[in-house]
């Protein structure tokens, strides 16, 4: 109940940022231009409150926390007394309309930069992308990777972590042709340059995982089976378990990883198993019966109740970055740039078919991912605002009627044509555009459900 509640607390917090920044965003420029705004609502339906400032806006939080909007004196929207004509949205410019539209959208990549400027003042650090195995007959077998090797760069990008991999690998889904490799091994300074060749490369799968689709696996530390904890009145404790002692075996078979040891476990309820501990330098026998538990899909599991001792990352294999101030916000700049473009190069690749349809997500996804990062930390959590915020300015950007892209469509083509866009057409296109958004979240939402 408690993780339901911080979930949805963590999505409307999410959404109430980036709709206020987006609305305050055509307020502010509005304003600017001798606009006269009569209403900034964060939210949709029944007012909950509202006040008004000495400009006569009135500023209202609505029922309905899934949006939000700016309404500005408009001549489309009915009658403006004589005195107020100049201050209308119909009677300025096309640069001002169009700096007005356009102020939605720049808000919130400006507040992408701050937010990941603030990630990154810190400092971040991650794993260096070392080749823990490769699978035959794979990608990066035909490319001749090897256990062992980091790789440096894919496509001439480099590649300095695990992260900036997965990223450039993200990029190339769904696509047909060459793709690069620039690896060295560990302990030399020589770069080795390979190829392959991809054929529309996992194009359709649902959430696709591009590692293991090269067909690589990362190198992790050896996670073996050591206790760190034993847990009072367990079989466990009952069998004679201490901590740091060093699971080899159970029944005979050999446990040379946690995940083996957890496995074989769960698969034994109440049923007796002879174990193989390494203890002091030396090998001692010992038995234990795992406690039956029932989880909340009703499935018998055994337990023990041991924790593991969690092995460390050897510092050699981190890779820190430290960024001043200035530094910071010149990251944060290229960090929306690359996103920005990535979310535009997902979004030509779901209108081709060359990525799933299901890997849209909705509301429900969205909120999750709020929840879980806001559980994971502060950082988690600004990162993805960053990331939410990076997506909402791209997609309004869309040329798509109904959203703010559609309306510099429509502006630009009266720049170029010198009188507006007929009031027929434009009618037009906005249904065309609200069929489309509906469509589009009709099927996020279905995604989502689906999930569950």
């Amino acid at each position: 109940m408690l993780d339901t509640i911080q979930t949805v607390i963590s999505f409307l917090l999410a959404l109430g940022v980036l709709v206020t920044i987006h609305e305050f965003g055509h307020y502010y420029v509005a304003r600017r231009c001798g606009v006269k705004v009569l209403r900034f609502s964060v939210g949709f339906g029944k007012r909950l409150f509202s006040w008004r400032d000495r400009h006569g806006t009135e500023f209202m939080l609505a029922a309905i926390p899934l949006g939000g909007y700016v309404k500005m004196l408009d001549e489309r929207e009915g009658d403006v007394p004589e005195e107020l004509l100049s201050q209308a949205f119909t009677q300025k410019s096309v640069w001002a309309r169009i700096a007005i539209v356009a102020a939605g959208p720049v808000a919130n990549f400006i507040l992408a930069i701050v937010l990941f400027w603030v990630m990154l003042l810190p400092g971040v650090s991650d794993i260096v992308p070392v080749i823990g195995s490769v699978k035959p007959a794979s990608i990066a077998a035909q490319a001749g990777l090897d256990a062992g090797q980091e790789i440096i760069a894919v496509d001439g990008e480099a590649t300095p972590t695990w992260q900036a991999l997965h990223q450039q690998l993200l990029q190339r889904l769904g696509e047909t042709g060459r793709i690069t490799f620039t690896v060295k091994y560990l302990d030399s300074n020589l770069n080795y340059e390979s190829e392959a060749e991809l054929s529309d490369w996992l194009k359709g799968v649902d959430e696709p995982d591009v590692i293991k689709g090269l067909g690589i696996a990362m190198y992790r530390p050896p996670f073996e089976v050591i206790i760190d904890s034993v847990l009072a009145d367990s079989p466990a404790e009952a069998a004679g378990l201490k901590k740091g002692d060093k699971v080899l075996s159970a029944d005979g078979e050999p446990m040379p990883e946690w995940m083996d040891w957890v496995k074989y476990v769960r698969a034994r309820p109440d049923k007796l198993m002879s174990l193989g501990v390494l203890r002091d330098g030396k090998t001692i026998d010992l038995t234990i019966t795992p406690r039956r538990i029932v989880t909340e899909a009703g499935e018998a599991q055994g337990q023990v109740g041991v924790s593991p001792l969690v092995p460390t990352w050897p510092e050699s294999m981190r890779r820190d970055f430290e960024y001043s101030l200035a530094g910071a916000f010149v990251a944060g700049v290229n960090k929306t740039w690359e996103t920005s473009h990535f979310v535009l190069l997902s979004v030509k690749k779901l209108i081709l078919g060359q990525i799933s349809t299901k890997n849209l997500s909705g509301p429900i996804t969205i909120a999750k991912v709020a929840g879980d990062s806001a559980k994971a930390g502060w950082t988690y959590y600004v990162g993805f605002l960053a990331l939410l915020s990076v997506s909402l300015g791209v997609f309004n950007l869309l040329p798509i009627p109904v959203l703010d892209g559609g309306h510099l469509l429509y502006y630009f083509v009266e720049l170029l044509k010198g009188s507006p866009v007929p009031e027929k057409v434009q009618l037009v296109g906005y249904q065309l555009g609200l069929f489309m958004v509906l469509g589009v979240m009709i099927l996020a939402v279905y995604n989502d459900i689906m999930r569950l």
